[in-house]
């Protein structure tokens, strides 16, 4: 019978994604990098969803590459190893492309490509003894394909720092260079995770895709582009039917129809 690698767990318009490995530290495997592109491609398209949270089971958020599969890449050639690492990039790509809202929820550990699914979620919720590490260089390898999303999350002047050492470093280290946006204690995680769920209730949920869509573009847009890109974006969205009924239900006083919690 295959191994269930990855479930996801639904509660109204929020789904949690969860790693299912907890005997191997939630390590990937080319099942897990299959399993995961596939479900956030699944959600991302689902209608019904505000948010996805991506979690792992047990103690352990991620502890990286799996042994076993390690092993066998061993006796793989460099092409065979680009297929491999190709699959790995789509894979977090497909996260961070996600349109809808990711909250990555850290325990534990989130180690080498652990540190890469903590970069790809839009809001990153540690426990308060959690541990972080870019470690490739400890086995002789580089965080290649991770790079350039956390690049983007924390900048060279750290990448450098920690990508050259492997040393790893605590939840505070990680909210301060910018890997994770709130740290707490264990036994507060899911409260935490759950008021930020709730967060999205309010929001409008084609505004809270294109804002995704907006800061990636920004990023990586040279000057000349951004003005055109900008004004055209919020010029739709004003003319919308949800921006439409945004702004009417604030000068109206009252909730806009999206809004679960009204």
């Amino acid at each position: 019978m295959p191994e269930r690698v990855v479930r996801v767990e639904r509660a109204g318009t929020s789904a949690r994604v969860v790693v299912d490995r907890p005997g191997v530290r939630n390590a990937f495997n080319a099942e897990l990098i299959t399993a995961l592109h596939e479900t956030f491609v699944h959600l991302g398209n689902d209608g019904g969803l505000r948010s996805i949270v991506l979690a792992g089971d047990g103690p352990t958020f991620s502890g990286g590459a799996d042994i076993a599969w390690m092993r066998d890449a061993l006796d793989l050639g460099e092409d065979d190893n680009v297929r491999d690492a190709e699959a790995m990039a789509a894979m977090f790509r497909a996260i961070d492309a996600c349109p809808k809202p990711v909250i990555a929820r850290v325990q534990g550990a989130a180690l080498g490509g652990g540190c890469g699914l903590v970069a790809v979620a839009d809001i990153a919720v540690a426990a308060a003894d959690a541990r972080f590490g870019f470690t490739e260089v400890k086995l002789g390898l580089i965080p290649a394909v991770i790079s350039p999303f956390v690049i983007a999350k924390i900048g060279t002047s750290h990448a450098r720092a920690l990508f050259v050492t492997g040393r790893r470093f605590d939840a505070e280290h990680a909210r301060t260079i910018g890997l994770v946006h709130h740290v707490v204690a264990t036994d507060a995680l899911d409260a935490e995770i759950d008021a930020l769920v709730r967060e999205f209730a309010g929001a409008g949920q084609a505004a809270v895709a294109a804002a995704k869509h907006l800061v990636a573009t920004v990023a990586r847009t040279n000057d000349d582009e951004i003005d055109a890109f900008t004004t055209r974006a919020i010029a739709q969205r004003r003319v919308s039917d949800e921006g439409q009924e945004g702004l009417r239900a604030f000068l109206e006083r009252r909730a806009p129809a999206w809004n679960d919690e009204a």
